[in-house]
């Protein structure tokens, strides 16, 4: 059993933060906010028709407009509220329930890799420090040959950037790139933000 994240220990000392959370997007959303511009960086990456497995993927935005978009998503966290949620406002994809350092899509029925693992919403940095390489591992896993992992997270939030990109060396991954902004600005010592993408080594 992997030491449960910050997301898990949230939820259990305030259950209704999940749906708080849920509903501070929808209303985001109805606003017209723009809230997938992460997914726009995967749909850019990819070919039509790409397999895209959402990582950490919340109540379902970004899969749910790469779905929208012709892909073939799988999203999945650990979060049953969120994924209740996704499929609710979201009904295209794939969600499912599961801890991103227990990730074992084959096991559930899902065999074949994934073109692009999207990870945003500073997933990494509320896992539980134990479990960090352990789930860059499983992702680099769940690659196909030639596939990516974009990764983002913001400073500050107790994972720093070299030692990110340590388990990711450690966990077979590679970066291709490194940038400061989903919208593709570089990425430098003074960065507050890194958008990391990254391939099997």
């Amino acid at each position: 059993m992997a030491e449960p994240s910050k997301w898990v220990q949230m939820t259990q000392a305030n259950p209704d933060h999940s749906t708080w959370y849920i509903e501070r997007f929808r209303a985001m959303a109805a606003a017209g906010a723009d809230l997938v511009g992460e997914a726009r960086l995967i749909d850019a990456m990819i070919p039509r028709g790409a397999r895209v497995l959402d990582a950490g993927c919340g109540p379902g935005r970004h899969g749910g407009y790469l779905a929208e978009a012709g892909h073939e998503v799988v999203g999945v966290d650990v979060d049953p509220v969120l994924i209740a949620a996704a499929k609710e406002d979201f009904p295209g994809p794939t969600w499912l329930v599961g801890d991103l350092a227990e990730l074992d899509l084959p096991a559930r029925g899902i065999t074949e890799g994934f073109d692009a693992i999207l990870c945003a919403g500073n997933v990494m940095t509320f896992l539980a420090p134990s479990t960090r390489r352990e789930t860059l591992r499983r992702m680099a896993r769940h690659l196909r040959a030639g596939g990516r992992a974009a990764i983002g997270f913001g400073a500050g939030r107790g994972y720093d950037v070299a030692d990110f990109l340590s388990d990711a060396h450690d966990a077979g991954l590679a970066p291709d790139l490194l940038l400061s902004t989903w919208d593709l600005r570089p990425y430098t010592e003074d960065s507050d933000f890194l958008v990391a993408l990254l391939r099997q080594a």
